[in-house]
């Protein structure tokens, strides 16, 4: 018998589902889920003698209530100086100082572990239960890979729709995990039609990033760590790359809760990052508007190259979501060029960090123009997945 689970909801339509259906998203919208989930309040002491690994927040996740869990001990990325000697040596006003969290130290060298452990462990309980079959999920890469680790993990079986520009690194990772990668003509929003196509079969367990509310619960953790990292207080800006924005809608969802159970008495701005290249999320906030300026097809029409391959998202599904939560946050939307990715990529690896090019944005973006207090980048891939961009007109 399954643990309760908490119910699906539409954030538009108020439609519910329980998170044990295979309804992928809501059947009247086609847009996804949120969770009709609330967290409790966890005490920064307590915390000390937990688990190692992302289940140590167990108040504030949705799959807690049953051991054990799907993990690889991810979780606990280390935080360090990039500019400034101590964290908080600038908080508040002044010169401010640049602090980074290498997510690229996960299992599966990248942040999406945060997000496909909670899949997975729904994916178990669900195949346990004899309602699921085989686990599907659509990438650019990086979450393909993190969803096919733990699935490995968990035991189930597991396919991954990429676009067929994908590293060949990666797929190779995907592979080694014993899942199956499935190449898609095309790019990264081609991939999605033809993943969300296959996600209806029967037995299927659609494993999305995007359309999965569980994902975004996991990311939240990120936000939880640097609390607990920074003995109870949060950052003064935090500082995400977005794409399909599921690392700074966790973001949101944490600060929220921490501040809801007075565990911290500020909430920062969150600043979002894109690629200038590709960036329709930055487009529509500094127009004012409260979704995408153009429609899907046009957007994909006007979609450029870039390296910063994982945010290269032209139609965004929580686009809504993401523009209400930096505007809510008072933070805003920044945008960096192919040159200044190459730069920050260049520059984090002569200071020891060798980070693949969507990782970097954030340094990119704050690196020139510091804010003032303490912000916190996250660099969220590892360099040997893609490794080094070619060089191009900058000069470091």
């Amino acid at each position: 018998m399954l643990a309760p689970m908490t119910p699906y909801v539409c954030p538009r339509c108020a439609v519910s589902a329980p998170a044990d259906a295979l309804t992928w998203c809501c059947p009247r919208c086609r847009g996804p889920w949120d969770l009709d989930f609330t967290s409790a309040p966890m005490s920064l002491t307590s915390l000390a003698s937990r688990v190692n690994s992302l289940w140590r927040y167990e108040e504030a996740l949705p799959l807690a209530t049953e051991i054990p869990h799907v993990t690889l001990g991810e979780g606990r990325t280390p935080l360090v100086p990039l500019t400034g000697s101590a964290a908080g040596s600038g908080t508040g006003s002044g010169t401010g100082s640049i602090w980074a969290k290498l997510d690229f130290l996960m299992p599966t060298l990248s942040f999406k572990d945060r997000g496909a452990v909670m899949l997975a462990e729904l994916a178990r309980r669900l195949a346990r239960a004899g309602g699921v079959r085989r686990v599907l999920a659509d990438s650019s890469g990086n979450a393909g890979t993190a969803i096919a680790a733990y699935c490995a993990r968990a035991g189930l079986d597991c396919a991954v729709y990429v676009p067929e520009g994908t590293s060949a690194k990666k797929l190779e990772q995907i592979r080694a995990h014993g899942a199956l990668p499935t190449l898609v003509p095309g790019d990264r929003e081609a991939t999605a039609r033809a993943a969300r196509a296959a996600a209806d079969e029967p037995g299927t367990f659609y494993a999305s990033h995007v359309y999965n509310p569980h994902f975004l619960h996991g990311t939240k953790t990120y936000v939880y760590e640097l609390w607990e990292e920074l003995g109870g207080r949060l950052p003064d800006t935090i500082v995400v790359p977005v794409g399909n924005g599921t690392l700074l809608l966790g973001a949101a969802l944490a600060v929220d809760e921490l501040y809801r159970h007075g565990l911290t008495e500020t909430r920062p701005p969150l600043v979002a990052v894109q690629a200038e290249a590709v960036s329709p999320l930055a487009a529509a906030f500094h127009a004012g508007a409260d979704d995408l300026l153009v429609p899907a097809a046009g957007a994909q029409a006007a979609a450029r190259h870039t390296i910063a391959e994982g945010i290269a998202i032209p139609n965004p599904p929580r686009a809504r979501q993401i523009l209400r939560a930096v505007r809510a946050s008072g933070g805003t939307f920044l945008t960096v060029t192919e040159d200044q990715l190459r730069a920050a990529q260049q520059d984090l690896a002569r200071r020891g960090l060798f980070v693949e090019s969507t990782g970097v944005a954030c340094w990119a973006a704050v690196r020139a123009a510091p804010r003032p207090g303490l912000t916190v980048v996250p660099l969220c891939g590892a360099g040997a997945k893609t490794g080094l961009s070619p060089s191009s007109t900058y000069r470091a």
